[in-house]
């Protein structure tokens, strides 16, 4: 099975790079080679490599900087995916993306099952809703996979960021109100690659999924598990989202009804603070 991967220096593009499983042929195709403002070249870029499936694991991650740069963040993570899902359509081959609980309005306690109604609270997550919308109107076989809270031993992320101030402060303050599943980006890899190998066998098994991590936790409690595991002493404090003022909303409720993934493929929920660990171990032994 040859799979086209768009992105390779994101946290999911950099972990389906390292576990491509045997027997997979792997092309994965960076902003030189295909440029998601210019959608158009993305879907060339399909019709020139011929895989047997696709995956968009590239996209505008800028949330706050998106409120100002709405019309970039559309293109991006609109525009594209939808020029490269109609491309697989006309080639009959799968294609995958990954998108957010952003799409969501954070309302409630419940987790949010895949067929519960969007409203996106930000330009990123509007961005990102116009990107499933272009998917599923394609017509083609194709796997949406929301998820939430993505956190990997590359790139910025709340882990890393947990780690650089503990280095330097006592005590941190962390929104304790907004509650959601953190998400190894290795396992969203995993994920990604058992569900393409399904769908290529099976086209009809595509939709829209849900994958997060489990347990559900605040974002105050997450940073106590970082800094545990990690022998820091720094204390985390909690505060309310409306004292840490961000440009762009974030929401309250992140929790993703994850049934319909583990129905149709058998993947479960990993357990975030083994996927943790295995973080930190990576960033110890490239510190060393």
């Amino acid at each position: 099975m040859k799979a086209l991967v768009f992105g390779t220096t994101g946290q999911v593009a950099r972990e389906l790079a390292a576990t491509t499983p045997k027997g997979v042929r792997l092309e994965a195709l960076g902003r030189d080679r295909a440029d998601l403002s210019r959608p158009e070249k993305c879907a060339e870029a399909i019709r020139h490599a011929a895989p047997d499936v696709v995956i968009n694991a590239a996209a505008y991650t800028a949330v706050d900087r998106a409120e100002e740069d709405e019309a970039l963040a559309t293109v991006v993570n609109g525009e594209a995916p939808g020029e490269m899902a109609r491309a697989c359509a006309a080639l009959g081959i799968p294609f995958f993306h990954v998108s957010t609980d952003y799409v969501f309005s954070g309302e409630g306690d419940a987790p949010w099952a895949v067929d519960a109604p969007t409203r996106p609270l930000n330009a990123y997550g509007r961005s990102k809703l116009a990107g499933e919308t272009a998917i599923r109107a394609a017509g083609g076989p194709h796997a949406i996979l929301r998820t939430s809270w993505v956190v990997s031993g590359h790139g910025g992320n709340f882990v890393k960021t947990m780690l650089r101030l503990s280095e330097t402060r006592d005590r941190l303050t962390i929104v304790a109100d907004q509650i959601g599943g953190p998400t190894p980006a290795s396992d969203i890899a995993a994920a990604l690659w058992s569900m393409a190998v399904a769908l290529v066998a099976d086209p009809s098994k595509g939709g829209t999924f849900h994958f997060s991590g489990a347990p559900d936790v605040s974002w105050a409690d997450f940073a106590r598990e970082i800094l545990r595991q990690s022998g820091r002493t720094t204390v985390v404090e909690d505060i309310a989202t409306k004292d840490y003022p961000t440009p762009a909303r974030r929401p309250a409720n992140s929790r993703l009804d994850c049934r319909a993934t583990e129905a149709a493929f058998d993947i479960v929920r990993p357990d975030w603070r083994v996927g943790l660990t295995d973080i930190l171990n990576f960033l110890t032994d490239k510190a060393s």
